[in-house]
């Protein structure tokens, strides 16, 4: 069989293992695996990205709370 990843022997093992107690061939094991890790990283970054979306709701309002004054001695920002 042709393999198109490099394996360490061990995790290589460790697949065949599974496949083996699941009842499905390594190429079967291998695509739902990394089926399931895409599906995994696709919902995680539609959830960070929809709990972003509102982040700077409402601290506009905090902000226009803080007067608009030159810094105070010793607040300036340094020279690059």
């Amino acid at each position: 069989m042709t393999r198109v990843f490099d394996l360490p022997n061990s995790l290589l093992k460790r697949a065949e293992e599974l496949a083996r107690e699941d009842g499905v061939s390594l190429d079967v094991w291998v695509t739902s695996a990394l089926a399931q890790k895409i599906g995994a990283m696709e919902t995680a970054a539609a959830f960070f990205k929809h709990r972003s979306a509102g982040a700077g709701k409402g601290l506009s309002s905090y902000l226009d709370l803080i007067p608009n004054n030159p810094p105070m001695p010793g607040d300036e920002l340094p020279r690059a």
